[in-house]
């Protein structure tokens, strides 16, 4: 299982690249950049799994190697040709000493990050409710990590505080 705290910020350049009234960003990501790739299938909408870059493919593309998930055989880690739009670059850490009712958070679940609000403590633990669900969990600290949103647009992040 991977290490929270093993995060760290990513450097990256963005190009910005007008057409008509439009503004694209677009991630220029190096090998072995540490990102983070969204997964929108059904059961998965949403989530974040932790990979790093293997190599740029094209303008658009890139070939990630996840650091949680492995090949359907278990013969190493699973790789996968993305558009770059599923991939966001890894999160700056935040070190968190606990969080307050009705804060955003990440939770480490199966091998990637989903987003819920704290809506209760147990002990040291914390009790979250992930967005979009209405059952509730619980975490300890080492598994939670503050919500931060991606800026695109910006290049930056954004810590979401409520």
């Amino acid at each position: 299982m991977l290490n929270p705290s093993f995060y760290t910020q990513t450097r990256v350049s963005i190009l910005i690249i007008t057409g008509g009234s439009k503004v694209y960003n677009k991630m220029d990501y190096k090998r072995g950049d540490k990102v983070e790739v969204v997964n929108n299938e059904e059961g998965f909408k949403g989530s974040f799994f932790p990979a790093n870059i293997i190599s740029k493919v094209s303008d658009n593309e890139y070939i990630v190697q996840y650091r949680t998930l492995v090949k359907d055989d278990n013969s190493g880690p699973l790789r996968e040709v993305l558009s770059a739009k599923n991939i966001r670059p890894a999160p700056r850490e935040i070190v968190a000493s606990g969080f307050r009712l009705s804060e955003s958070v990440d939770a480490y679940v199966e091998d990637g990050w989903w987003a819920a609000k704290v809506v209760g403590k147990s002990g040291s633990d914390y009790v979250v409710r992930f967005d979009n669900e209405c059952e509730e969990k619980t975490y300890p600290l080492d598994l939670l990590r503050v919500h931060q949103d991606w800026k695109c647009k910006d290049g930056v992040w954004v810590f979401s505080g409520k």
